[in-house]
């Protein structure tokens, strides 16, 4: 059972820390709950019971602050509400609700300390209860990460039953019946006698008691959704085709907008000429903006063709414009004047290299693309003293600080309209189009302007996943792996990220070693150093970020190191492995895929394990060697969230993920020439078709202490089980993404 404290009228309690993190920031301002922004504008009989439950006459909205890019955050965060509240998952409505610090994200704190998720030290709390109060105090209302599960987990089962019980006392209020006599079912509380009232009729009521004090969240043996196999509440909306995205927002009276700018990333504008553009029709202006030309025109085709009319020269890039150049700039950051971190170092390295056959190789990850499905589009409406954004967004109180200082429109006075996803993978951290958009529309006062991109525009233009290099020395010794040495080179994503929101982070950016330096494995002399390459492309967060190409760099050494130890792959992680979750899922693993049974001929096993965001996950991939190339046949998984909440979308995730990871590693890449983006549409950057994909069976385990999110910790493992696969079945070591370029698949 748990409990929460008291609660204010129009406050809630979303977060906790180490009592040095809350001083360090002011202990006070730090646990002063945040203010509920529901109450704002409430109408007669409307009651926002906390940020997240709102009731009237009408029905009940459940403000779910999680982006919704496809991964089902809306349902699973509803489920976690609805499960407390007592209602059926056809008796509300869900919302994502505006920017607030009520809904700062709280479980961001534990991948932005510096700290692996195994430790439970004294310092490693304190420093995470630090970089909670920040995430407080800067209203860091984001989705990422794989925060939404562990964000909400507590916070909002909490908020369903403080809904809860204020509906029985506002029902014990109307009726005179002691609260203890009375129950709650299926939206609605019920008499001893078996009357029942809706929750919708005790709206007003509830709306004039404060909150309930203290709650007891439900004993998990009582749960109905969670943890049950479940129907997303958007699965009939998505299978009949009536699901609303950002492409499909319209306003009345509004133009459409679509922009032209350096295809050399950062580089300036020279000159333009846009007489052709503006004599075609429906053009009814062009206008210069910070980034290039925006055309404005009365529908989307005719502002993309105009768009493409405009002649214009472009000055150079920033940064090199040829891909050799890019590795070249890599490989000379091994230096010590470039480390940014060595978080990992442990035993004595060069003792045990010494007299030692040192086992040396070098690992190569290219840029890419998250090109989500939906084109990327945002709608701005300026007027005096007000602007409202339309799109789909992972920042929303970013895109209101943008648009603020864009339009000289106060803070407040900026709404922003949170619509569903069709994809992201991280693209939707970034806020170039909302930003290009009140541009356009800050010259347009009283118009609003909907800026789509072009999948080219949009392609050639995107802040990719990191570009990265790692050099690995190991040794073994008596069947076993006696060191590992893994350097690891790339640009900074975090710097160039907030660098686009005006904004710098001190210390070493741990995303240059994520997936590597954590994990649990005993290996008696273990190093992992990062080095900070110079800025190149800009670069954003991708799908598991660093651990991305990390998690194939570290495991694909480490096998290559058990193949030189004569060891067996799965054998020799499992008895390296201090974790006890960690050794589970290996375990799994091993179970789930008849590990060391016998194979056909010319089939391999490859296994790869990542400990990222928190969550270990273990992979093996099974893979034939066919005369017309590799055929990937099957792919077991398994990892430990502690608590799935969502099997069903557990098991999609999983299974996404790990199409997403292996089809990335095999044909995908973004390279540059003449500081231009070559992969303009789908034709050119590929992904995985579905004749491709191998079977998956997924199993989640439940024995770590802590609740995490799955949406990107099986992204890792992929590419190294593949590649370990591909070894296991030709001798083939396959050491750079992508592997199409070594090897062919079918």
């Amino acid at each position: 059972m748990s409990k929460l404290g008291k609660i204010a009228r129009r406050t809630f309690l979303i977060g906790s820390a180490a009592i040095v993190g809350g001083v360090a920031f002011g202990y006070y301002a730090y646990k002063k709950p945040a203010v509920n922004p529901l109450l704002d504008g409430l109408a007669d009989g409307e009651a926002a019971l906390t940020p997240y439950v709102k009731i009237d006459a009408s029905g009940i909205t459940l403000i779910t602050p999680r982006a919704d890019s496809g991964q089902g955050a809306y349902s699973v965060q509803a489920i976690m509400i609805a499960e407390e509240l007592d209602v059926e998952l056809d008796q509300f409505k869900v919302d994502p609700g505006v920017p607030s610090a009520a809904y700062y994200n709280t479980a961001l704190a534990a991948e932005s300390a510096p700290f692996p998720s195994t430790d439970d030290s004294f310092t490693a709390n304190t420093m995470r209860g630090v970089m909670d109060a920040m995430m407080k105090f800067m209203s860091m209302d984001i989705t990422g990460g794989s925060t939404t599960v562990p964000d909400g987990y507590t916070k909002l089962r909490v908020a369903g039953a403080v809904a809860r019980e204020t509906l029985k006392a506002a029902a014990s209020q109307k009726t005179g019946v002691p609260v203890g006599q009375l129950k709650t079912s299926k939206g609605a509380v019920q008499l001893p006698d078996g009357t029942e009232i809706l929750y919708t009729d005790l709206a007003s009521e509830a709306g004039q008691i404060e909150p309930v004090e203290e709650v007891q969240l439900r004993d998990p043996s009582t749960w109905r959704f969670m943890g049950k196999p479940t129907q997303r509440i958007d699965i009939v909306s998505k299978s009949t085709g009536t699901q609303s995205y950002g492409i499909d927002f319209k306003v009345d009276g509004m133009v459409h907008a679509m922009v032209r700018t350096n295809p050399r990333r950062g580089g300036a504008m020279l000159s333009f000429d846009a007489t052709e553009a503006e004599a075609m029709r429906g053009v009814q202006k062009v206008m210069q903006i910070s980034t290039g030309v925006a055309v404005i025109a009365d529908n989307t085709w005719r502002a993309i063709q105009a768009a493409n009319a405009v002649e214009i020269e472009w000055g150079t890039a920033p940064y090199p414009p040829e891909m050799d150049a890019h590795w070249q700039t890599l490989s000379d950051s091994f230096t010590p004047d470039l480390v940014d971190s060595t978080l990992r170092d442990d035993g004595d390295i060069e003792a045990a290299e010494n007299g030692a056959d040192v086992i040396e190789a070098e690992y190569r990850a290219p840029y890419l693309a998250h090109a989500p499905l939906e084109p990327i589009s945002a709608t701005v409406h300026v007027q005096d003293g007000r602007v409202d954004v339309w799109t789909g967004t992972q920042i929303p109180s970013f895109l209101r600080s943008n648009v603020a200082d864009i339009t000289g429109v106060e803070n407040e006075n900026v709404h922003i309209h949170m619509l569903v996803m069709g994809g992201s993978f991280g693209h939707r951290l970034e806020a170039r189009v909302v930003k290009e958009a009140a541009e356009i529309a800050r010259e347009m006062k009283g118009t609003p302007v909907k800026l789509t991109y072009s999948r080219e525009e949009d392609l050639t233009h995107n802040d990719t996943r990191q570009i990265a290099m790692a050099r690995g020395r190991g040794t073994v010794r008596d069947g076993k792996v006696q060191s590992l040495d893994l350097g690891i080179a790339m640009p900074s994503v975090i710097a160039s990220q907030m660098g686009r929101q005006g904004m710098s982070v001190p210390g070493p950016d741990t995303q240059i070693v994520a997936g590597a330096w954590e994990q649990p494995l005993s290996i008696p002399n273990y190093r992992v150093t990062g080095y900070r390459a110079p800025e190149l492309a800009p670069i954003s967060s991708w799908r598991s970020v660093g651990a991305s190409s990390n998690g194939f760099f570290h495991d694909v050494f480490l096998d290559e190191l058990i193949n030189a130890a004569g060891a067996d792959p799965m054998e020799e992680r499992i008895r390296l492995c201090w974790h006890d979750p960690s050794r589970k899922v290996l375990e799994k693993v091993a179970e789930m895929s008849s590990w060391g049974g016998a194979l056909k001929p010319d089939q391999g096993r490859g296994v790869a394990f990542c400990m990222s965001f928190g969550v270990p996950t273990a992979e093996v991939v099974e893979v034939t060697n066919t005369d017309d190339g590799i055929r990937l046949d099957r792919v077991w998984v398994a990892a430990d969230v502690g608590k799935v909440v969502d099997p069903v979308n557990f098991e999609n995730m999983v299974q996404g993920g790990v199409v997403w990871g292996l089809g990335h590693a095999i044909m995908s890449e973004i390279t540059y020439s003449d500081g231009m983006t070559e992969q303009e549409n789908y034709d050119t950057y590929e992904s995985m078709r579905m004749y491709q994909v191998p079977q998956i069976e997924v199993a989640g385990l439940e024995n770590a202490e802590q609740v995490r999110g799955i949406g990107e910790p099986m992204v890792p493992p992929a590419a190294a089980a593949l590649s370990n696969a591909i070894f296991a079945a030709t001798g083939q070591r396959i050491r750079e993404m992508p592997m199409n370029k070594f090897i062919d698949f079918v």
